[in-house]
């Protein structure tokens, strides 16, 4: 086979590679302005009203490798079809540097995984407590997202009903939120006999969810240490 021919076929299946590369880092970008932005998630909205923003770092991190992943991918796609040899070697060590910096983020992620569900318990019992306080109506989005939670998983509160028993801002001692039942009704709080209120916590649920979405982003995270091998293997090969 003909160099030449040999050259083709490398940077046709460097920029299979390298789309791959890019839309993962799209998909990074995308999953840390979600956290970001989404105002009608629990988690996110309680993340970004407590004092602790580790959520919010987390968030920023994301978004910031993600751009650099997508800056990365363009700089490759430049080199290879225009054959700069300065371009792919500067791409070949950035790419070098940021798979330096993906392998230290789901060690990141694993250990400080208790701190943010220690920080997400306090902010979800904090919400309870307050929750259909007068005096602080500029929390009833935080209020009506945990109606939501647990109106749609017939769950309640973090453990059980009886986490309720802490707000004092019921009128009645045994009075729950409405969404601990199979109520319709616009208003905080329902007196409601001990069998028509749900019985499971929501926490279990709320784990499970967590749980997931770290499981996305760890196999988004080895995919694109996949790919990025894929792509080293091929730079090493590659002559111009």
């Amino acid at each position: 086979m003909e160099p030449r021919d040999k050259i083709l076929i490398l940077k046709y299946f460097l920029s299979i590679f390298n789309g791959i590369f890019l839309v993962l880092g799209l998909m990074l970008m995308m999953f840390g302005v979600w956290l970001l932005i989404d105002r009608n998630n629990l988690f996110t909205v309680l993340s970004f009203t407590g004092e602790n923003h580790l959520v919010a770092y987390i968030s920023y991190m994301l978004l910031g490798v993600g751009s650099i992943i997508v800056f990365i991918s363009f700089l490759g796609f430049l080199g290879s079809f225009e054959e700069i040899r300065w371009l792919l070697i500067l791409y070949l060590g950035l790419i070098v540097l940021l798979f330096g910096v993906q392998v230290a983020m789901p060690v990141l992620i694993y250990i400080r995984k208790e701190e943010v569900q220690i920080m997400w318990n306090d902010r979800i019992d904090a919400v309870i407590s307050n929750y259909g306080n007068k005096n602080l109506t500029g929390r009833e989005h935080e209020w009506d997202i945990l109606n939501a939670v647990q109106h749609t998983l017939e769950c309640c509160g973090r453990h059980n009903s009886t986490d309720w028993k802490k707000n004092e801002n019921k009128e009645h001692t045994n009075q729950v939120p409405c969404s601990c039942t199979k109520s319709n009704r616009k208003e905080w709080f329902c007196d409601a006999p001990t069998n028509e209120v749900y019985i499971k916590g929501c926490d279990e649920y709320i784990k499970m969810w967590f749980q997931n979405n770290t499981l996305v982003l760890i196999a988004i995270n080895i995919a694109l240490l996949t790919v990025e091998v894929r792509v080293l293997d091929f730079l090493k090969i590659r002559k111009y």
